[in-house]
C-alpha cells in the first residue's frame, strides 16, 4: 500500500468517525444496505485477517469491541485471539465494514444487521451495536455452501416436514443453535426435489440459494422490503409455493404467516423458544385474549410440526451436534392445540416415536447412549432433568 493510499484510508476512517460524532443520536432516517467495503483498519488489523483466523480455527463467531482484543467463539466457548490493537484501531476496524448509509444509520442510534461476502466468496452475518457509548460488532461465520440435512445429522422427520405441500413448520431454539442452517438445508432440499417458487424473507440474507429445480427469490429487510409482515402480504401476489420467514417477531408477522399457510402455502419460520409447548404458547400469547381461541383453531388447521434444537459438544471434543425436540402435527397434537392443552404435548411426543416425535430429554439420552455426548453435557442441556434421568436410568 502506498503512502498516498494509507493517507486516504486514514482520512476516510477519520471522516466516518467525525460524522458519527456530529450527527444527532436520534432521528427518523432508516436506510440500510448490505455489502460495505472491507477496508484496512489502522495498524494492519483487518477484517480479512480476523475472518481468516476464525475459519482456520473453526470458530462460529467473532466479537469486536473497543476495550479488549477480538474474541472468538469455538465449540460454544469464547476464546481470546492473537490480535492486539488500540481502542481507536478496534473502532476503525468496525467502521471499515460499513458503507455510507450504514454509517449514517449507526450515527442515528440504529443497530445494524447485514451480511457480506469476502474476496473468497465466503459469507458472514454482522450485527453492529453500541455499548457504554462505544461501538461493538458480532460476526457470524457462515458455512461454505449449504449443508444437507444428512450433513447436519438431522432426524428423518425433518426431511418429512420439508416435504409437506402446505402448512406451517417452525424451527426454534436459542441464539446460536443452528436454526438458520437447518432452515437453509430444508430450503435446499425443496429446491432440489420440487418444481416450485420459493420466496425467502430474511434479516439479513445468510445463505444464497441459486435456483435449481425451483425458482428462488430472496428478499432482505430494509433493502428489498421494510418488514416481514409487509413482505408476507406482498408475497400473496407473487405466486409462491414456499415462503421462508426469517423470524416471527410480532403479532403482524405471525398473523400474516398463519394466513399464508391457510391459503395453501408451505411457510417455514423460526422462534427463539426452547421447547415445542413453549413455541405454541408463545404464538398464541401474542394475540389479545379475546382472539386466542381463534388462533388456536387456525393453528390446529395449518400446524405441521416444530423442530426445537440446541447445539451440544461432542464427547471427543471434535465439534458440536444438534440435540432436537420434534413435535409433528398429527390429529392428537392438533386436538391439544385447539384446546390449549400444551402441558400434555410432552407425553404425546414420548408416545409418538413411530411418527418421528421425541422430546429433548429423549434425544439427549439417545445421544448419550450412543457415546456421542457425555452424561454431564446431557444434564446441562436438558430442560426436564427428571425425564432425562428416567431415560438414562439414574
Amino acid at each position: 500500500m502506498t503512502c498516498g493510499n494509507m493517507a486516504a484510508g486514514a482520512a476516510q476512517t477519520e471522516q466516518k468517525t467525525r460524522r458519527i460524532a456530529a450527527i444527532p443520536q436520534k432521528g427518523r432516517r432508516m436506510e440500510f444496505d448490505t455489502g460495505g467495503g472491507l477496508g484496512d483498519a489502522s495498524g494492519g488489523l483487518t477484517v480479512a485477517a480476523l475472518t481468516e483466523y476464525g475459519r482456520k480455527h473453526e470458530c462460529s463467531d467473532i466479537h469486536i469491541t473497543s476495550h479488549r482484543p477480538p474474541t472468538f467463539r469455538k465449540l460454544g466457548l469464547l476464546e481470546p485471539g492473537p490480535f492486539k490493537g488500540s481502542r481507536e484501531e478496534y473502532r476503525a476496524l468496525i467502521l471499515s465494514m460499513l458503507n455510507e448509509p450504514q454509517t449514517e444509520a449507526l450515527a442515528l442510534g440504529k443497530d445494524l444487521d447485514f451480511s457480506f461476502e469476502d474476496a473468497h466468496g465466503q459469507r458472514y452475518r454482522v450485527n453492529v451495536y453500541r455499548q457504554q457509548n462505544e461501538l461493538a460488532a458480532a460476526l457470524r461465520i457462515l458455512r461454505n455452501g449449504i449443508p444437507s440435512m444428512a450433513d447436519l445429522h438431522l432426524p428423518s422427520a425433518v426431511q418429512r416436514l420439508a416435504e409437506q405441500p402446505r402448512g406451517i413448520v417452525l424451527v426454534t431454539g436459542p441464539t446460536g443453535s443452528g436454526k438458520s442452517t437447518t432452515l437453509a438445508a430444508m430450503i435446499d432440499y425443496i429446491n432440489e426435489t420440487r418444481k416450485a417458487h420459493i420466496i425467502t424473507i430474511e434479516d439479513p440474507i445468510e445463505y444464497i440459494h441459486p435456483s435449481k429445480n425451483c425458482l428462488v427469490h430472496q428478499r432482505e429487510l430494509h433493502r428489498d422490503v421494510p418488514s416481514f409482515s409487509d413482505a408476507l402480504r406482498s408475497a400473496m401476489r407473487e405466486d409462491p409455493d414456499v415462503i421462508l420467514v426469517g423470524e416471527m417477531r410480532d403479532y403482524e408477522t405471525i398473523s400474516a404467516a398463519v394466513t399464508a399457510a391457510e391459503t395453501g402455502h408451505l411457510v417455514l419460520s423460526t422462534l427463539h423458544t426452547t421447547g415445542a409447548a413453549q413455541t405454541l404458547d408463545r404464538i398464541v400469547d401474542v394475540y389479545p385474549s379475546h382472539s386466542q381461541g381463534m388462533i388456536r383453531s387456525q393453528l390446529s388447521g395449518v400446524f405441521r410440526g416444530v423442530v426445537t434444537q440446541t447445539l451440544v459438544p461432542l464427547a471427543d471434543g471434535s465439534g458440536r451436534i444438534a440435540a432436537t425436540e420434534i413435535l409433528i402435527g398429527v390429529d392428537a397434537v392438533l386436538n391439544l392445540i385447539r384446546e390449549g392443552k400444551y402441558h400434555q404435548l410432552g407425553s404425546t411426543m414420548q408416545a409418538g416415536a413411530q411418527m418421528g416425535m421425541h422430546t429433548l430429554a429423549g434425544n439427549l439420552a439417545e445421544l448419550t447412549r450412543k457415546g456421542l455426548i457425555t452424561r454431564e453435557t446431557a444434564e446441562q442441556n436438558a430442560n426436564n432433568k427428571a425425564e432425562l434421568a428416567q431415560y438414562l436410568g439414574f
